[in-house]
C-alpha cells in the first residue's frame, strides 16, 4: 500500500512485493503486467525472475502477505480483547481496520477474495484464500465455544458470523468504506450476546 511518490527502500524482493500488492489490489491480477510491476518497483525485469519463478509465484507471495497483514491487524485487536465476546468482535474490528487502511486508490474489499475471483478453479492461490477464510471462522469458533455449551451450536453461529462478515466486506468494497463492516460488528454483538 505504498504511494508512487514514496517507494520504500528495501530489497528488490520487498519492492517487487510492495509494487505488486498495490497494483494487484487496485487494478487486479490479470490486468497487471510484469512490466508495470518492475517499473513501479524501480527494478530490472531480471530482478523479478531472480526473486520469483513466475508471475504466479509473485501472486502466491502477494496472497500470503495479504493474509499476514490481516493477522497482524487481528493480533493488534486481540491485545484489548479480554472476554470471549471481545475476541469474537476482534475479528470484525480487524476487518474494519482493513477497510480503513489508507489504500492508494481507495478500498476495494477483501484483497484475497478479489484475487480468488480472478483465479481459475484449482489454482493454488484459491487455496490460500480458503485457508484464510477457514482460519477466520476458527477464530470466531474458539471464543464462542467458551460462551455456548453446545459445540455444534457454537460452530453454527461461527459460520453465520463468518458469512455475515464476508457479505459486509463485499458490500463495503463496493461502497468503498467501512460502514457495512461496522454495522456487521453491531449485528454480531447482538447475535453473540443473545446466544
Amino acid at each position: 500500500m505504498t504511494s508512487s511518490e514514496a517507494l520504500p527502500m528495501g530489497s528488490a524482493r520487498e519492492r517487487l512485493l510492495d509494487a505488486a500488492a498495490m497494483l494487484f489490489y487496485s487494478d487486479g491480477i490479470v490486468a497487471t503486467g510484469i512490466d508495470a510491476i518492475v517499473k513501479r518497483a524501480g527494478v530490472a525485469k531480471k530482478s523479478l525472475y531472480n526473486n520469483f519463478d513466475s508471475k504466479a509465484a509473485l501472486v502466491a507471495a502477494y496472497m500470503e502477505a495479504r493474509h499476514s497483514e490481516w493477522l497482524a491487524l487481528y493480533e493488534t485487536r486481540m491485545t484489548k480483547a479480554f472476554t470471549p465476546v471481545d475476541r469474537v468482535l476482534a475479528v470484525f474490528l480487524a476487518y474494519q481496520d482493513h477497510a480503513e487502511w489508507a489504500y492508494e486508490r481507495g478500498f476495494r474489499g477483501c484483497g484475497l477474495l478479489n484475487a480468488a475471483a480472478e483465479l481459475p478453479a484449482g489454482h493454488e492461490g484459491r487455496d490460500v484464500v480458503l485457508r484464510h477464510k477457514r482460519q477466520v471462522e476458527s477464530l470466531l469458533t474458539a471464543p464462542l465455544e467458551e460462551l455456548i455449551d453446545d459445540e455444534a451450536r457454537a460452530s453454527r453461529l461461527a459460520r453465520q458470523l463468518a458469512f455475515l462478515l464476508e457479505g459486509a466486506m463485499v458490500r463495503a468494497g463496493l461502497e468503498g468504506h467501512s460502514r457495512c463492516v461496522r454495522e456487521a460488528h453491531d449485528m454480531a454483538w447482538a447475535m453473540v450476546t443473545a446466544s
